[in-house]
């Protein structure tokens, strides 16, 4: 595989991206000339075709690294918190805000200085911050290409929480959302569910994806595939919203299965609009267990501070261990049953 990666050219990239070998250059290396969107679809097809595994040994050995690594034996410089530039994601949201608290608590428990930052519309998000004065840096969810290449050209250890990029090779920091979901979807089976529905947002996130796999992968196991509605996995929540509304009563199913617990009050709430009973009819799962107050029949409760801690601690442990293959951490989270919530379903 290593033989192989060495081989990739910018040509090889320019022929399968259906560019010229110029846009090809202007893109990797970062300077104008190409568009937001092609340099995204360039950088997605290097990493793909394995371009960056070989990338990272043309630069010098003494890099903005080897001066973070410097500076965290001193117990001195900043980590770089970057958040998206996306309205739910933020550090007000109940997942996220969390997550940045973990964050936080331990960095102050290190003594580390902490610098947030809105993930930048430029991609050269470095030429307003100084990369000599940061030791390392936390992204937490969805990070354009652009900007993880822009941390990744310069060096400095990064770690992505809930997130990851095909064009990118660095540590991240997951819930395990497949056999959460397993777990979860194998307790509505013994409970006598048989027909399902599930509803979530699947190109936003990683761990939605993540979560639809488990629950696929138990319905195929106890052979209880049905028709999906496609329109319940639509990127906008009024679209979900919307086929809920408009959905056939005899195609609603005796429980949907939500990518997180703010789907599941969306569907909730569609479901409530037409007079359907939640859960005697029709029940509810989410995921991350930040809507407690609803009629949810299940949820899992992720630890949203621990994430975070675990995400700095494996960001310490990388910038002292520079040459160690990258990691990828799961972390299991409790299924949370409401018995109180539950159908009596015959």
């Amino acid at each position: 595989m290593n033989r192989m990666a060495k081989k990739v050219t910018m040509q090889h990239i320019a022929d399968a991206a259906g560019v010229s070998k110029f846009a090809v250059s202007r893109a990797l290396t970062g300077k104008p000339g190409v568009s937001e969107h092609t340099r995204e679809m360039i950088v997605r097809t290097a990493g793909q075709l394995g371009y960056f595994r070989t990338e990272p040994k043309r630069y010098p050995v003494e890099t903005p690294m080897t001066s973070a690594k410097k500076l965290l034996e001193k117990q001195q410089g900043t980590i770089l918190i970057l958040f998206p530039n996306i309205r739910s994601q933020n550090r007000s949201s109940l997942y996220w805000g969390p997550v940045f608290n973990g964050i936080s608590e331990r960095l102050n428990e290190k003594g580390m200085d902490i610098l947030t930052l809105t993930e930048p519309s430029s991609d050269r998000m470095f030429s307003v911050l100084n990369p000599e004065a940061i030791s390392g840096v936390i992204t937490l969810g969805t990070i354009s290409t652009s900007v993880l290449l822009e941390i990744y050209r310069l060096r400095i250890p990064l770690v992505m929480v809930d997130h990851e990029d095909p064009a990118i090779y660095t540590d991240t920091v997951f819930t395990d959302n497949m056999k959460c979901m397993k777990e979860l979807v194998h307790m509505l089976v013994g409970k006598g569910y048989r027909r399902f529905q599930f509803a979530g947002q699947l190109p936003d996130a990683a761990s939605f994806r993540e979560r639809w796999l488990g629950y696929r992968v138990v319905l195929e196991e106890m052979q209880l595939e049905g028709k999906q509605q496609t329109d319940l996995l639509e990127q906008e929540y009024d679209q979900i919203r919307k086929s809920i509304t408009e959905m056939k009563l005899e195609d609603i199913p005796e429980v949907i299965v939500c990518a997180n617990d703010h789907t599941a009050v969306i569907v909730l709430e569609a479901l409530q609009s037409r007079g359907i009973q939640v859960p005697e009819r029709c029940a509810i799962t989410g995921f991350d267990n930040t809507r407690t107050d609803e009629p949810i029949l299940a949820t899992v409760n992720i630890n949203k501070e621990n994430l975070g801690t675990r995400a700095v601690d494996q960001l310490l442990w990388r910038i002292k261990h520079l040459d160690k293959p990258y990691e990828r951490k799961l972390i299991h989270s409790e299924l949370i049953v409401r018995d109180e919530y539950n159908a009596n379903i015959s």
